[in-house]
């Protein structure tokens, strides 16, 4: 179950730190000895992503979504009169579960509250005198630990039989079928022209071969990745660098957090077993190199890569590299900097968070980089996945020189990082103290307190929405 950040139904859920863990795990531990006794049906289908106490009779703006959070009931002073809307407030929140501690307040749990909960289907569960909530948190942490832990033996053992795979005679058929074992489905790779060049695992009805044939058609003709649903199947096609019209589809069940990094890597391993004009391509890129070196405009070096207008991107993550169709990838520092000729399309990559300039020509390059790297400034503090260069607007106005300079003077009293970073999502998020933490891996109390060191460095006054607007200009800019 999930829901709507701390700041409203319409925020953007945070991500949570680890796996979740389904609500059937804490109630099969003997020794919390937690009764569910509402609201749930299937407590396998219930996800938990974080824990939290809370007297609060509104606890809506302190919750996250996928809580499971726990109260001894003071704030439900005349149980028949609150315990519908405060059920409802959790589950408008997101809240995953409630779970209500016997002693000191009530002996039993309050018979409204049960049916309000029944009423909303909000999971309940009786927490015994013996157990505390502290208790009932570690044990959270713990299983969320183990859940990781078995996630990355699982894409670790993944990613040994693909290498294993690719170093035997017939690599190609042998990386197929080890990705179509481990994520249990169907894995084609296609040609341009639709053609099935190799494939492996479970046979596929008509529809959902045609919808994965059409996807992978798509990512043939310059799309990186393109995903679909088709009859409960997960569809997902990925164009290969260092091919020419190769795509990898796969149709498998429901994904897994793994399972984008483990496709990642049979990408790697195909784009470079399939490179059959890699020398080709490889020569070109050398050729262009030379002529730059040796004193060619841009737009002459940049003829023999592909026509203009070009895009650069930037992307930071984990795991293997974004597939983005291009040969042209730097991967230092990093920040993967990409590349893209005309008539190539940008997607979202899972585990990704990319920025993507506006098209430019050749010459204009450099500043297309620098529209690149503040548009993944962008989306990483705003916590989105993909963030596009704007051309309009404020900044549009004024001159880049003239912005920069403005900037560097604006924030000089700040002193770089950590503050300024703190600063930018403090701004993106629109003040939130919690979800601000939550996307820096810090505590609020933390943020509080850079956020007050920086209204004291620049001598302002950080509730005026003039001076946030003039602070995130200077932030984007800088």
């Amino acid at each position: 179950m999930t829901g709507p950040a701390a700041d409203g139904p319409e925020g953007a859920s945070v991500a949570p730190p680890g796996p979740a863990i389904p609500l059937s795990a804490l109630l099969a531990d003997e020794e919390l000895g937690l009764r569910l006794i509402a609201g749930a049906e299937d407590p396998a289908a219930v996800a938990v992503h974080w824990v939290h106490t809370s007297e609060m009779a509104d606890p809506f703006p302190y919750l996250l979504g996928g809580e499971l959070l726990l109260t001894a009931g003071v704030q439900l002073a005349e149980p028949e009169r609150g315990a519908r809307a405060y059920a409802e407030r959790v589950v408008a929140a997101g809240g995953a579960a409630l779970g209500f501690g016997l002693a000191p307040v009530y002996d039993t749990v309050p018979d409204a509250l049960v049916e309000a909960c029944a009423h909303t289907r909000l999971p309940l569960l009786e927490v015994p005198p013996r157990t505390t909530f502290t208790a009932v948190g570690r044990a959270v942490w713990r299983l969320m630990g183990q859940a990781r832990h078995r996630e990355l033996r699982r894409v670790t053992e993944a990613q040994q039989a693909l290498a294993s795979a690719a170093a035997r005679p017939d690599p190609v058929p042998a990386v197929l079928h080890a990705l179509a074992s481990r994520l249990p489905g169907r894995a084609v790779l296609y040609a341009g022209d639709g053609r099935r060049y190799a494939e492996a695992g479970r046979a596929l009805q008509d529809g959902t071969e045609q919808a994965l044939a059409r996807l992978a058609a798509r990512v043939t003709t310059g799309t990186a990745s393109a995903a679909d649903t088709v009859d409960g199947a997960q569809l997902t096609a990925y164009a290969l660098g260092g091919t020419r019209g190769l795509a990898l589809a796969l149709a498998t069940g429901p994904r897994e957090p793994g399972d984008h990094t483990v496709a990642g890597v049979a990408v790697v391993l195909l784009s470079l077993l399939t490179a059959r004009h890699q020398g080709a391509d490889e020569a070109t890129r050398t050729a262009a190199l030379v002529r730059l070196l040796l004193g060619a405009a841009p737009e002459e070096a940049a003829a023999p890569l592909g026509p203009a207008p070009w895009t650069v991107v930037h992307a930071q993550g984990e795991g293997p590299p974004p597939a983005l169709g291009t040969p042209l990838v730097d991967t230092g520092d990093g920040t993967v900097r990409a590349l893209l000729p005309h008539g190539h399309e940008v997607a979202e990559h899972p585990g990704w968070t990319l920025g993507v300039s506006a098209p430019a020509a050749p010459g204009d390059l450099p500043a297309a980089d620098a529209q690149a790297s503040r548009a993944l400034r962008r989306a990483r503090a705003a916590h989105t996945p993909l963030a596009r260069h704007r051309a309009s607007g404020l900044a549009a106005l004024v001159d880049p020189a003239e912005a920069a300079a403005h900037s560097t003077a604006l924030l000089a009293p700040l002193g770089g990082a950590p503050l300024t970073t703190t600063l930018r999502a403090w701004l993106s998020l629109h003040g939130s103290w919690d979800r601000t933490a939550t996307a820096l891996g810090v505590h609020r109390n933390t943020v509080r307190q850079r956020i007050a060191r920086c209204a004291t460095l620049l001598g302002t006054d950080l509730d005026d929405p003039d001076i946030r607007m003039e602070l995130w200009f200077a932030l984007r800019e800088g």
